[in-house]
């Protein structure tokens, strides 16, 4: 290990920043460099207190070797077939620990979805020796277990997990400008992998594709706003209207496993986005017989209309706002209801090409209800408030345009009386009260939600389940920001926030993989949950001292707990054996135990 300075000129002044730096020999024999810690600013008896404390560590391997291990106080046997080493137990010492639970069943997850199959012909290893799959893995596990920029990674998290232990490679690979590199090289090859995962997804798992749920949602960035670019502002589904943000449009099946997805720009509205994602599916899966299953803010009426009238028709199944109850209140009033499960009535509402499905659900009675009750009795004692308060008529009005937005569809449950223009607010000329016949209406059409279909050919209550599975996809755009932190995005380039995007959703779909194993065999648990489980599992370094004043390192994973092993018995793993041994001698591997 060493010092090394960089040099950064502020205000026409040049400061030195320290960093304490290892050499490392890579599998390549090329010989390398990572950082150990950051010192920041030190004065120069601060660096000779440092240099004092440092020594260059170099190690060169051999061919390994099998030897035999006795205690320091027993004699060794005349003869054996290998060589024969007495080691200092009273020496022994623990070192390096580092997670290797979690990295192991990530690379368990992408074996058993064959990405190798995939990934290898397209990312040959380099003229220099850098296996740009193994990059591509490292990233995709850091991803999924402990999701961070690419900056962490080389910097932290690769040195503290056992990435380079189970993949057999060097700090080198979790350079950064390695991993940026590899980030460039995996994008083209985006569309094939989608083809590749629905083969995969039907193999492994029998799923049919003749169900496709659609969504959009977005996640912003924490940068400057670009002039041009994806990055725009718009609609922040995450409530951040001050940051830019890529929207993203998702398709997954109603099981959750995801196929396809696309990045689009910051402000593009929902409505506009459909056509292009048909036609893009069409254009890779083939023209068939699927139903689309989407919210209500998706399709426009002229979209609906051109899945109808266009050459093949295109079947549909999507959320209608409420208000078109009006509409068909009257035939809807002479048809009885039909209970598809035990919480859940619904009423067909047949129209010229399309079909209505009115839907009423108990547990959706009670919470519409309830949230209804609560914000009426803010607005209520808001409205009070105002009341007694001595204001002006144009503040009047500022302050009931922030309780309007506050309550939502409660406020239209309340008749107001504004004073004149230029007359003073009073309790008589501000007064309010409940309007009866909304309350009554909102009442009676709490937990009622509208559907409408075209051709699906099925039943109402298979039309109901299609719908609520559309959770499916809310759950995975929870995931990709809650559990693989796809937010905030730091990356400017264009390309480098899609790649980004497409590194999150090669995660996601170990994600998935892990999640429909828990739901088969191990139900209850999340895939966060087992994560964490495995986490529990280190390596650690084992350095046993010989007489002869070699080392012997023994890397050794923790064996699993009680509740861990049920776990693996439970999902059908097993762990691999434990590592070979290594033999040292003043810095230079000379064999290895087995």
């Amino acid at each position: 290990m060493y010092l090394r300075a960089t040099c950064r000129k502020k205000d026409g002044k040049e400061h030195y920043y320290w960093s304490v730096v290892e050499s490392y020999r890579a599998r390549n024999g090329r010989v390398g460099q990572r950082h150990v810690l950051y010192l920041g600013e030190i004065n120069d008896t601060q660096k000779s207190s440092w240099l004092r404390t440092i020594e260059v560590i170099e190690e060169k391997k051999t061919k390994p070797r099998q030897v035999a291990l006795f205690p320091d106080n027993r004699k060794l046997p005349e003869s054996l077939p290998c060589d024969a080493i007495q080691v200092r137990l009273s020496k022994l010492r623990l070192s390096r620990p580092r997670q290797w639970g979690a990295c192991w069943l990530a690379f368990d997850l992408w074996d058993r979805l064959e990405l190798d199959r995939f990934w290898s012909p397209l990312l040959p290893e380099s003229r220099e020796g850098t296996r740009w799959l193994n990059v591509l893995k490292t990233l995709a596990a850091y991803r999924l277990i402990d999701p961070g920029s690419e900056w962490r990674l080389h910097r932290e998290w690769f040195r503290n997990s056992a990435v380079g232990d189970l993949l057999q490679e060097g700090q080198d690979i979790a350079k950064d400008d390695t991993l940026y590199r590899c980030l460039d090289k995996i994008l083209p090859h985006k569309k094939e992998f989608f083809s590749f995962l629905q083969r995969r997804w039907q193999d492994l798992f029998k799923i049919g594709f003749e169900i496709l749920l659609y969504d959009l949602t977005s996640t912003y960035f924490e940068c400057d706003p670009p002039e041009t670019g994806k990055r725009q502002f718009g609609y922040s589904r995450d409530k951040r209207s001050d940051c830019v943000q890529v929207v993203i449009a998702l398709i997954v099946t109603p099981q959750g496993f995801p196929l396809a997805y696309e990045v689009l720009n910051g402000n593009t509205s929902d409505k506009t986005t459909l056509p292009d994602f048909l036609k893009r599916i069409e254009e890779q899966y083939g023209k068939a017989q699927r139903i689309w299953v989407m919210d209500r803010g998706v399709p426009t009426e002229k979209i609906l209309k051109e899945m109808r009238e266009s050459e093949m028709p295109v079947s549909y199944l999507v959320g209608t706002p409420r208000g078109h109850l009006s509409k068909l209140e009257q035939d809807s009033l002479n048809r009885p209801w039909e209970s598809i499960r035990s919480e859940v009535e619904v009423k067909l509402l047949p129209q010229e090409k399309e079909v209505y499905v009115l839907a009423k659900s108990k547990g959706r009675v009670s919470k519409e209800r309830s949230m209804r009750q609560r914000r009426l009795k803010k607005l209520w004692k808001r409205l009070h408030e105002l009341q007694s308060q001595k204001l002006t008529r144009d503040k009047l009005l500022l302050k009931l345009g922030s309780a309007k937005t506050e309550a939502g569809n409660a406020f239209r449950l309340v008749d107001i009386v504004l004073p004149e223009v230029g007359e003073p607010v009073t309790a008589s000329s501000f007064r309010f009260s409940v309007n009866k016949p909304a309350l009554r209406h909102a009442r009676q059409t709490e937990g009622q939600y509208l559907l409408r279909s075209f051709q699906c050919g099925v039943k109402p209550e298979q039309l109901w389940e299609f719908y609520v599975q559309l959770t499916e996809v809310e759950q995975a755009f929870k995931d990709l920001k809650q559990d693989l932190s796809i937010r905030p995005v730091f990356h400017q380039k264009d390309d480098r926030i899609e790649t980004h995007i497409f590194v999150a959703f090669i995660a996601y779909c170990l994600h998935v993989t892990l999640k429909h194993m828990a739901r088969q065999s191990a139900s209850g648990l999340t895939p966060r949950s087992i994560l964490d489980k495995f986490k529990t599992i280190q390596m650690i370094d084992v350095t046993i001292p010989t007489v002869d004043g070699r080392i012997i390192e023994l890397p050794r994973y923790t064996q699993p707990d009680k509740d861990l092993q049920l776990l693996l018995h439970q999902l059908k793993l097993t762990l691999p054996a434990q590592p070979n041994p290594k033999v040292t001698q003043e810095g230079t591997v000379s064999c290895a135990a087995r």
